[in-house]
């Protein structure tokens, strides 16, 4: 019997992947460990490898397919053996509770009309799933409800997510319809759920970065390790974060989480869309370590390299548009974070000295997003304040 090759879940979060490019063709050889296939998901890209050994007998997905996890996307067995051609995400029927037990899995039932017992991990996953566990009996103590269980019904009820059809655009000639996959689709999804549910506001700020630029340039004159202007403002945040702990909140329906550490998230820019890469306990950290920590993060999320704990736990975010000659924006906050820092490029601005002489100095702006629901004007408007002191006294970043 031929062995179905599934759509992993590669984070709990996870509730489908993108299949990137098969390793392996049709026909070809495959032994247990062998690379498979590459799955893209919201974060990285994936090489799988496979659980059975035989012949890959038939790909269902094919390269740029979305699948549920635990759609099947291959069969491996003995060569010439026959296999179904079911797509990857074809909805599978959900049993219908009847007034008697109905089996959904080895190790849980439905029963209609019982007080249902849940863990707290089954609720969310089955809230992210979008599994219906109201009828439920589970494998826990008791009958208790508890991940696998949900799992193992969210694989019998995989259904199609719905894709935006183009023919509620009409095309033009030349235009090109490309479906949005892996990485770009849980941007948007995830940017625009931010955008509706929190009430932002933006306030932004200008500051003098002429000391800072020389400061910078005596040092990395000196220094073997070059500083950027990034690792200062990342060492100046933390500094700012620590006194005023009122950024450092999440909201959490009813509650109000006050983080205890300092996670710097730090918006790195990829060609499929946006990986926030996290610097832990920043505020611990001297700038040297700021600095090597930050680019090696930066440079392993380009290429795909991050681990899953990497890119998990932020408590404030910052991205820097800088270096594309932005004047001012309007980051999107990266829930649960309460506030992002927009960074802005550094420009030339003339002003007038107490004797009335023109000088030029450099300029930079920082625009700080913030939940309405978790802080007011005045507390953002301090925590910005602090950055820029900082900033316009770059010595006091070191101390």
């Amino acid at each position: 019997m031929a062995f179905e090759v599934k759509m992993p879940q590669l984070g709990l979060t996870m509730e489908e992947g993108t299949v990137g490019k098969w390793l392996k063709k049709e026909g070809d050889e495959v032994k247990i460990g062998d690379k498979l296939v590459e799955i893209e998901t919201d974060k990285l890209t994936n090489e799988i490898e496979s659980e059975f050994e035989g012949v890959l007998l038939k790909i269902i997905a094919p390269q740029g397919t979305n699948v549920p996890v635990q759609g099947i996307i291959a069969y491996i067995g003995k060569a010439g053996e026959q296999v179904g051609d079911v797509p990857a995400t074809a909805p599978v029927a959900m049993p219908v509770a009847a007034p008697v037990a109905v089996s959904l899995a080895p190790a849980m039932t439905i029963v209609p009309g019982r007080r249902v017992k849940i863990s707290p991990l089954a609720k969310k996953t089955a809230a992210k799933l979008g599994v219906d566990y109201a009828a439920f009996i589970g494998s826990g103590a008791g009958g208790r409800i508890v991940q696998k269980d949900i799992l193992a019904a969210s694989t019998m009820a995989a259904a199609p997510v719905p894709v935006l059809s183009s023919a509620l655009i009409e095309l033009m000639e030349g235009d090109e319809v490309v479906k949005a996959t892996g990485m770009r689709k849980i941007v948007a999804q995830r940017v625009s759920k931010s955008h509706s549910e929190i009430p932002a506001v933006t306030t932004t700020s200008k500051i003098d970065v002429t000391e800072l630029l020389e400061f910078r340039q005596k040092i990395n004159e000196k220094m073997e390790r070059k500083y950027s202007i990034n690792d200062f403002i990342l060492k100046a945040v933390a500094k700012a974060l620590k006194v005023h702990r009122c950024i450092l909140v999440s909201w959490d329906g009813d509650n109000i989480i006050k983080r205890a550490n300092i996670n710097l998230g730090m918006a790195v820019a990829l060609d499929a869309g946006l990986i926030i890469p996290v610097i832990k306990e920043a505020d611990k950290l001297g700038i040297d370590d700021i600095s090597m920590i930050a680019k090696d993060l930066a440079e392993r999320a380009r290429s795909g390299q991050l681990r899953p704990d990497e890119y998990k736990g932020s408590t404030f975010t910052i991205s820097n548009m800088g270096m594309y000659g932005i004047e001012s924006f309007t980051p999107i906050i990266n829930q649960p974070n309460a506030a992002i820092l927009g960074i802005c490029s550094v420009q030339d601005e003339l002003d007038i000295d107490t004797d009335g002489k023109p000088f030029k100095k450099k300029i930079m702006r920082i625009s700080l997003t913030w939940d309405h629901r978790l802080m007011d004007g005045s507390e953002a408007a301090k925590f910005q304040s602090a950055v820029k002191q900082l900033l316009e006294n770059p010595m006091s970043i070191l101390l």
